[in-house]
């Protein structure tokens, strides 16, 4: 009998892989593109998320609030327009993970059009529908045909609406609600789609927190004026003092240092590592959640404790030991780390002077 079994083949062997395997790969693994990443977040998260995106539309908005939660009448986020302009938008999070559907916003609507009745709020200048997967085709068609929208809140109202807008009492689709609902204007809801909202959210200081993939290059520093700032004050005080400390003589001004070559051109380097630590504050403030440059400082301060209170022959000698010291710190586990360059390890010392946190006279 002929056999049915075929004969054995041999089997290729796997490819190799496309890419090059690193180190940071092989521990955190493949990185997760943003928009499967808050496909995964939590409705919180998703709040959050959104917050930090409009809160950074300061051309436009004045103020920006987080209203989501139990008696947020509708509203998740609100914010409010710039002056000359008045009024407000509101932003309603819906974090599905599907694409939302015309049965997911009904009882939005209702919401709005019951509540701007009563008059708890006035009606937004826009009302936005934000969703991991935006809006799916046939809302998106929805959202386009302002009359049609309204016809689906009228004929949803019973179903979507009516037990869900409050817990106490049903709201009847009355006369006086109808002609409410017929004089608002229903061209202000649309859906943003989530990849706008990604790439508007890449220019804010919370992008790298929430994503991941590293801070941008650092922008060159800007050089000190010639004279002195009054931001400069203290920390230049400070000097002049571990100068005169050091030369045995009162130092009011930089030109009673004029003669001593060495401390002119110190102060001169101190001056450029104050505004380069200066330039990486702006930096941290601009790629970063707030305080991510303080904490750096606090490390930096701890760091350079010891030696500050260790003997040194004179002011001045404990200025060059602590800031050596602070080159030498290990700051490996700072996000800023990467941005550092040694100039700004100096200047965070002449900052914590500035902000009168260390003395250099005893």
């Amino acid at each position: 009998m002929t056999s049915l079994v075929p004969p054995p083949t041999s089997v290729p062997p796997p490819s190799n892989p496309k890419t090059t395997l690193s180190a940071d790969i092989a521990i955190s693994g493949q990185p997760i593109p943003a928009l499967d990443r808050i496909k995964i977040f939590s409705n919180d998260q998703w709040e959050d998320f959104v917050l930090e995106w409009v809160d950074s539309l300061r051309n436009q908005y004045d103020r920006v609030e987080r209203c989501g939660g139990a008696g947020d009448m509708g509203r998740d986020v609100i914010a409010t327009l710039r002056p000359p302009l008045s009024g407000w938008d509101n932003y309603q999070c819906k974090h599905y993970k599907d694409p939302l559907k015309p049965s997911d916003i009904w009882i939005e609507l209702g919401k709005l059009a019951f509540y701007t009745m009563r008059g708890d709020y006035t009606c937004p200048r826009k009302y936005h529908f934000i969703a991991p997967q935006g809006a799916g085709t046939k809302l998106s068609n929805l959202l386009r045909a302002p009359n049609k929208l309204r016809a689906g809140l009228f004929s949803n109202w019973d179903e979507q609406c009516r037990n869900k807008i409050t817990s106490t009492s049903p709201i009847e689709l009355d006369a006086a609600l109808k002609s409410h609902i017929n004089n608002l204007d229903f061209s202000i809801f649309e859906a943003t789609p989530p990849l706008r909202i990604i790439e508007a959210h890449a220019k804010t200081r919370w992008h790298v927190a929430r994503f991941g993939g590293g801070l941008p290059m650092r922008p060159p520093s800007q050089p000190p004026p010639t004279v002195p700032a009054s931001t400069e004050t203290t920390f230049v005080r400070e000097l002049l003092n571990a100068y005169g400390d050091h030369l045995k003589q009162h130092v009011s001004c930089i030109d009673d240092i004029a003669h001593a070559k060495n401390i002119c051109e110190h102060f001169s380097d101190a001056r450029l590592e104050f505004y380069s630590a200066e330039s990486l504050r702006t930096f941290s403030r601009d790629t970063l959640p707030a305080g991510q440059f303080e904490n750096l400082q606090e490390e930096v301060n701890s760091g350079i404790r010891d030696e500050i209170r260790d003997d040194h022959a004179d002011g001045y000698r404990r200025v060059i030991a602590v800031i050596k010291t602070a080159r030498s710190l290990s700051l490996t586990g700072h996000v800023l780390h990467g941005r550092m360059s040694v100039k700004d390890r100096g200047g965070i010392c002449h900052q914590l002077a500035n902000d009168g946190k260390i003395r250099w006279i005893k």
